[in-house]
């Protein structure tokens, strides 16, 4: 009977479908992150916000990671990968289909609420996806599987921009002056027309997202997501290490940087270039976006690449200097120029988060590798933060100095790297 179960367990994992579905989660929540940088604007554009109160949208946004992802690691503990992965897919679902009401009802706080929901569910959909690839194969080339597996990613991330650029951005943009000029009844028209436009695509991701989460619940999972009991003082036992362990404390911190800088960065590209190049529209802006999104996934297969001969932490570093000199160019030179800088960010910033999660879980047993995988989740915050500190930034000394933020950023990244103590190899 033993020897059966092996054989089940043994053929399950040779089985190219479930990392198939894994790796299509990458995709799936690469659409949801990157439509956030075409809400900001949208939002911005139909209620009339500064730029601090359309950054909310990241910040609800990444709240939900934050807030979440602990209890998904210790979910996922107690009731393994696949069930984790199937919840988290339920709530991104349902988050999408919030949408819906959110714009009949024409309510920014309703959009931030759905927000929340969808970034939920995400917590649930990283904290089980990551250290998955981090095990499927040795131990040495964890951050190589793991860039490449992400490199999936920006496809998604592409996906959301030219959604919102084909099926949300209406084209119609107003002046504060025009917007003065209408009256009551054609400001709520304007309002209602431009909240509306979330409508189908929120709706065809949901029925997506809720139709794959059913695939994944009627397909065999291999053995590595087989429910492992623990909880209660076994967790906070295992959190109190990884919390007193300074290396791992401070992957937290240059993951927590580096989500704010990506999350800035591509947060406010398209109101940079509206504001540095004055009369170009949101849905020529949203070029922008689209370059950098494929130069970011060709850094994710570059960095794969590279990294057969130059270690991790060396590429991480070298990237995040070239990106100090990037963000502080688009600081300095505002306009075509500037943009330009910051589009480039996006292939050096394309192997941070796979790099630094990697270091942070490697030689780590599996409960430190759990629970490690939803703190550095948790960490996702930093988009919140970072983002709203940028807006401010931003409304007080304009939209290039807001780019100080990132530069300040990709520092500690720099640091981290070439100051933790890992294995040479």
């Amino acid at each position: 009977m033993a020897a059966a179960s092996s054989s089940q367990a043994g053929a399950s994992r040779h089985s190219p479908l479930p990392l198939i579905l894994i790796v299509s989660l990458f995709f799936l929540w690469g659409v949801a992150n990157n439509l956030n940088d075409v809400l900001i604007p949208q939002f911005k554009k139909a209620f009339v916000l500064n730029d601090f109160q359309a950054g909310l949208v990241q910040s609800a946004f990444y709240l939900g990671y934050f807030l979440v992802a602990m209890p998904a690691g210790i979910y996922m503990r107690r009731f393994g990968y696949k069930s984790a992965v199937v919840f988290g897919l339920a709530l991104y679902g349902l988050g999408a289909l919030l949408f819906w009401p959110a714009a009949q009802l024409g309510t920014y706080g309703f959009f931030l609420c759905a927000l929340f929901v969808i970034a939920s569910g995400l917590a649930f959909l990283e904290t089980s996806a990551n250290p998955f690839v981090t095990l499927l194969g040795p131990r040495e080339t964890a951050a190589r599987r793991l860039n490449l597996a992400q490199a999936f990613n920006p496809l998604g991330s592409i996906a959301g921009i030219l959604i919102g650029q084909h099926f949300i951005f209406s084209g119609v943009e107003h002046t504060p002056e025009q917007l003065a000029a209408l009256s009551a009844a054609e400001r709520a028209a304007f309002v209602s027309q431009e909240t509306a436009a979330v409508q189908m695509p929120y709706l065809t991701i949901g029925l997506i997202v809720l139709g794959w989460g059913l695939l994944i619940l009627l397909t065999r999972f291999p053995a590595v997501h087989a429910t492992e009991e623990g909880g209660g003082a076994h967790d906070r036992g295992v959190l109190g290490r990884l919390l007193r362990d300074r290396r791992f404390l401070a992957t937290m911190a240059a993951q927590f940087f580096y989500v704010g800088a990506q999350v800035g960065v591509w947060s406010y590209l398209i109101r940079y270039v509206q504001a540095t190049m004055p009369g170009t529209p949101a849905k020529l802006a949203a070029n922008y976006m689209l370059v950098s999104l494929a130069l970011f996934m060709a850094g994710r297969f570059a960095g794969g690449a590279l990294m057969r001969y130059v270690a991790p932490r060396r590429l991480l570093a070298a990237f995040a200097a070239l990106n100090i000199a990037l963000t502080v160019f688009a600081v300095l030179w505002p306009g075509a120029a500037g943009a330009c800088a910051l589009v480039a960010c996006s292939f050096f910033m394309s192997v941070m988060y796979p790099t630094i999660f990697a270091l942070g879980v490697e030689g780590r047993g599996d409960d430190e590798r759990k629970l490690g995988s939803a703190l550095l989740v948790m960490t996702i915050i930093g988009g919140a933060v970072l983002t709203a500190c940028m807006g401010a930034v931003s409304d007080a000394l304009g939209i290039a100095r807001a780019m100080l933020v990132p530069v300040a950023s990709f520092v500690v990244i720099f640091l981290f790297a070439r100051l933790r103590a890992p294995t040479e190899r």
